[in-house]
């Protein structure tokens, strides 16, 4: 009985290998070269449809619930063939949400991201499979190419220390640095109050309690805000010789929040927090554009942290007409000691760190860099930068200019926001 059935069983195991072998031969001849000629097929087939991952701008948020309502996008789309499917962070969790993405198996085809935040940095993301680094892309993408060729430090500043080209940046062409956001002040309740613009802490200090105490806005009530600074804010970090981030000084790196200026600063703003001086609800409103808007706009705030056009100039123009004396004006980044030269400020170079990135779950990479490259080329800088044609733009002697679709746009909106209605006008790639 035992012999019997040890002779069934290597019978059975016999037909069990023929069986595997012959259901080998047929997946290999089959289903397997299946698989990789529709993989070759998918990277060499156009581009049709594309999964875009990228924070929606406060401005156009407020406007907006994604940026396929642009124009700008919209003529990309009519003019590529490509549909973009946008997924837009929920406002104020673009850092929490990229996390929760990236953890998944299964990403966007496209990440607009500073990736060198990613845990470990870009390279990490690379090796993670998270990221498709573009320098086998580079001959589907002449226009960046030539961009990069042209400035070899643009492409250091788009690069990982392993040379790994990150993604599609953000580029300004035509600038080596712009200060594009920093401290900004109500003009005219300095003028009311015969004050002249801050300069150092200690004048901002005496600028801030005339605010809280000689009601500026003229209301008769005590509802003044003298400052609104977002947690962890940089613009009056830097008086006390440090960011709140990582910083080189004489070759060496140092972490700006261990650094005794730090705990000066932060005592400062508890001294102002305590005085009634710096908005309670600083970490809201930092977060939330609408608790912003509604306190500037209500006429409380007298200083803040704004960006240039979309700041001071959003408000100026939400205010012009209701309160035709309403003036913001930007400060210099402020100071201990009179007379001295600010260290740090929020200055862009040409390449801003912000890339448009393939992720690892992309399947047409071929594809999407062609796509993305178009937005490089002279067709595509004009479109991104000035929209549709005869609908927000004019050539005007061979120069594009504005319509009143934007400089008076019939929805009333502020210029700003009439931008970003209508053009990309942020500050991530792909965008010259």
């Amino acid at each position: 009985m035992i012999m019997r059935t040890r002779k069934l069983s290597r019978y059975a195991v016999v037909l069990i290998i023929l069986g595997l072998f012959t259901t080998t031969l047929a997946a290999c001849s089959g289903d397997s070269s299946e698989s990789v000629e529709s993989t070759g097929s998918e990277q060499n087939q156009p581009l049709t449809k594309l999964t875009y991952w990228v924070e929606l701008f406060p401005d156009a948020a407020a406007i907006m619930k994604s940026y396929g309502e642009v124009t700008s996008w919209k003529e990309i789309e009519a003019k590529t063939g490509v549909e973009i499917e946008f997924q837009h962070p929920a406002q104020g969790q673009l850092g929490e949400q990229f996390n929760l993405m990236v953890a998944s198996n299964k990403l966007p085809d496209v990440v607009d991201y500073a990736w060198n935040n990613y845990p470990g940095g870009a390279q990490k993301a690379i090796r993670d499979k998270k990221l498709t680094p573009l320098n086998d892309y580079l001959e589907y993408a002449p226009n960046l190419k030539k961009l990069l060729d042209d400035h070899p430090e643009w492409r250091k500043m788009a690069s990982t220390d392993d040379g790994d080209l990150i993604g599609f940046p953000f580029i300004r062409e035509n600038v080596t640095q712009q200060v594009f956001l920093g401290p900004a002040i109500r003009k005219d309740w300095l003028d009311k109050l015969n004050l002249s613009v801050p300069t150092t802490i200690d004048e901002w200090h005496t600028v801030l309690k005339a605010f809280k105490e000689q009601d500026p806005n003229g209301n008769g009530e005590a509802d003044e805000i003298p400052i609104l600074i977002p947690a962890g804010e940089l613009a009056f970090a830097g008086a006390f010789g440090t960011p709140n981030d990582f910083y080189r000084e004489n070759d060496t790196v140092k972490y700006g929040p261990i650094e005794p200026g730090f705990k000066e600063y932060l005592a400062t703003m508890s001294q102002w927090y305590k005085e009634g001086l710096l908005d309670k609800d600083f970490a809201t409103a930092a977060t939330d554009s609408k608790i912003k808007d509604a306190k500037i706009t209500g006429n409380q705030v007298g200083s803040t942290v704004l960006f240039l056009n979309g700041g001071i100039g959003k408000y100026m123009d939400l205010m012009a007409q209701s309160q035709p004396d309403f003036k913001i004006v930007g400060t210099p980044y402020p100071t201990l000691n009179p007379g001295e030269k600010p260290v740090f400020g929020y200055m862009d170079n040409p390449v801003t760190g912000i890339f448009a990135a393939i992720t690892g779950s992309n399947k047409n990479v071929v594809g999407t860099v062609k796509f993305l490259d178009y937005l490089y080329s002279e067709e595509g800088k004009l479109i991104m930068n000035f929209g549709k044609e005869g609908e927000t733009y004019t050539l005007v002697d061979g120069q594009p200019r504005y319509t009143d679709a934007i400089l008076k746009n019939p929805d009333g909106l502020p210029i700003s926001q009439a931008f970003r209605k209508h053009i990309i006008g942020a500050t991530s790639g792909p965008f010259v």
